[in-house]
């Protein structure tokens, strides 16, 4: 079975660690594509990154269509091009932030989001609305460290911790849940130093995708996310006419 995980950003250090992540939740059945689209940011921190983000994610769906991909993840926390992308897909899509959000309330009775900047929290806000978990959710904390500076910044692991700290203590939340694909490679030392389940949606879209392949569940092909009517496109999206 082949999974294809996408970054949504064109950073291919960030690809490796997130290929990394899904592969140790995947399964020995299961191949993990991690993929960097050709057109898009470095990094996704903006409604503007996110919006030019999707024409790269929707692009390497189509490339995974053609390969036979079993699944798909969309791994950035904002879930960029999630509709878009059940309409041009067979098999499930999952967002990191839904399938993150969706495990932490099965997992307990409240969880907060620790995320990296301040700017995103409104928008996290928003997905948790969507998603209908506003009344398990306790509270969203935002590190102040820019996405790409998770990797090369030494102070970035303390500085996650302390946030998980206070969603623990302060809000009482009994479930953390990651709020970047960058920080998946924190979550097995943080679950130590908290003693909660602490959730990197990456693993957990990656697992709950291949479960979903695996009893034969695709994206319906009814209504809002049947595939989309065919029409032209111009200019830069004209290879984008479905």
């Amino acid at each position: 079975m082949l999974i294809r995980v996408i970054n949504p950003n064109t950073t291919e250090a960030m690809t490796k660690l997130i290929g990394e992540s899904a592969s140790l939740a995947a399964g020995p059945d299961v191949l993990v594509e991690a993929v960097t689209p050709a057109m898009g940011p470095a990094s996704i921190e903006s409604h503007y990154d996110e919006a030019l983000s999707v024409p790269g994610v929707l692009a390497e769906i189509a490339a995974g269509e053609n390969d036979g991909a079993a699944g798909f993840v969309i791994a950035c926390f904002g879930d960029p091009g999630l509709d878009a992308a059940r309409e041009r897909a067979t098999g499930p899509v999952l967002g990191i932030a839904e399938a993150a959000m969706r495990a932490a309330s099965s997992l307990g009775r409240a969880f907060s989001v620790v995320t990296t900047l301040d700017r995103s929290v409104g928008r996290t806000w928003e997905l948790i609305d969507r998603y209908g978990v506003r009344s398990t959710c306790r509270g969203v904390r935002a590190c102040e460290i820019p996405v790409l500076d998770l990797e090369s910044d030494l102070s970035a692991p303390a500085r996650v911790l302390a946030e998980c700290l206070a969603a623990r203590d302060d809000d009482g939340a009994d479930v953390i849940v990651l709020g970047c694909a960058g920080m998946g490679d924190l979550c097995a030392d943080l679950t130590a130093e908290l003693g909660l389940p602490v959730i990197d949606g990456v693993s957990v879209a990656t697992g709950m995708v291949a479960a979903l392949a695996r009893l034969g569940l695709r994206t319906t092909n009814r209504g809002e996310y049947a595939p989309p009517p065919p029409k032209g496109y111009t200019g830069l999206l004209r290879d984008f006419g479905a």
